[in-house]
């Protein structure tokens, strides 16, 4: 509806005024953006359900968008794919039709209102969930012509470890494990993290607490994570950053609005453009490994 895509244009216009204005700014809203040649691609995962991951995906993408960045977000979490419903958006082609052969990767990206182009995935689909090697071979290796027209690749990838996860993450340049404080999430975050290591994963791993009470209980999570993965898995992990609960994230879900759009002066909002700030000063700094192309080329054979 007009209207609809009207107000969209109006709100992402307004997020990147906001962006625009902090940018002047000293702290962690406000470092600029030195320009690099090399596409960053991030994989965003989780350990269990439910742990805000796909709501992270699509508004930290929005919020590197509204910084300059050329951004594309794929939802490749094959089989449950949610992120159009979080962006309030239809497409008419998704990640069935390129694995059937019917389109090519590029074909099914569009552009969204904030300059973000999206890749959507499908959701009810059993066969998505079960991918063979080559179509998992076929599909992250067309990711290598988004590169190209890209500064950032957003993978929302699924919750858990099966090999669709996994793959998807070993090709990512950076690996944001999106966990909680509950005790299962931070369980299965644990577990996630050892299946990355224990593949010989050569990117920066980095975990993102979602929905804490302040900043202090984000650091004390991180810690924890961070100790256990040194002492048992000798590998040090990053920490990301974090988002406070706000419940002004509910109320965008709801709204099929991202909350990045419609609340942009919110606690979730002003974290998140935190982490996309960082992110994007480290902008092309992957794995001495190379590209995503040349990373996967070695899964497979």
């Amino acid at each position: 509806m007009p209207g609809v895509a009207r107000h969209a244009k109006d709100q992402a216009r307004h997020l990147r005024n906001l962006i625009r204005s902090s940018s002047s700014l000293d702290g962690p809203l406000g470092v600029p953006a030195a320009r690099q040649a090399t596409t960053t691609t991030i994989a965003i995962a989780g350990g269990k359900g439910g742990v805000g991951k796909t709501n992270v995906a699509v508004n930290l993408a929005l919020c590197l968008a509204a910084r300059g960045a050329r951004v594309t977000l794929l939802d490749l979490d094959m089989g449950m794919a949610d992120a159009d419903l979080l962006l309030g958006v239809h497409t008419p082609y998704n990640l069935a039709h390129v694995l059937s052969g019917l389109r090519e990767l590029q074909e099914v990206c569009v552009r969204l209102p904030g300059d973000l182009r999206f890749v959507s995935g499908t959701s009810g689909v059993e066969r998505l969930a079960n991918l063979s090697e080559f179509e998992r071979c076929r599909l992250v290796r067309q990711l290598r012509g988004l590169e190209a027209i890209n500064d950032f690749l957003i993978l929302d990838c699924g919750a858990g470890i099966s090999r669709n996860v996994v793959t998807f993450a070993l090709a990512a340049g950076t690996v944001i494990l999106v966990t909680t404080p509950e005790p299962t999430a931070l369980t299965d975050t644990y577990a996630t993290l050892k299946v990355l290591v224990r593949q010989h994963y050569g990117g920066s791993i980095q975990v993102l607490v979602n929905m804490v009470g302040d900043r202090a209980e984000a650091r004390r999570i991180y810690q924890r994570i961070a100790e256990v993965s040194a002492k048992f898995l000798k590998y040090s992990i990053a920490e990301c950053g974090y988002m406070l609960h706000d419940n002004h994230v509910e109320l965008a879900v709801r709204g099929r609005s991202p909350f990045m759009l419609r609340f942009p002066k919110c606690a979730a909002s002003s974290c998140l453009m935190a982490v996309a700030s960082r992110l994007d000063v480290n902008r092309g700094r992957e794995s001495a490994s190379g590209g995503l192309f040349e990373r996967v080329v070695g899964l497979f054979v």
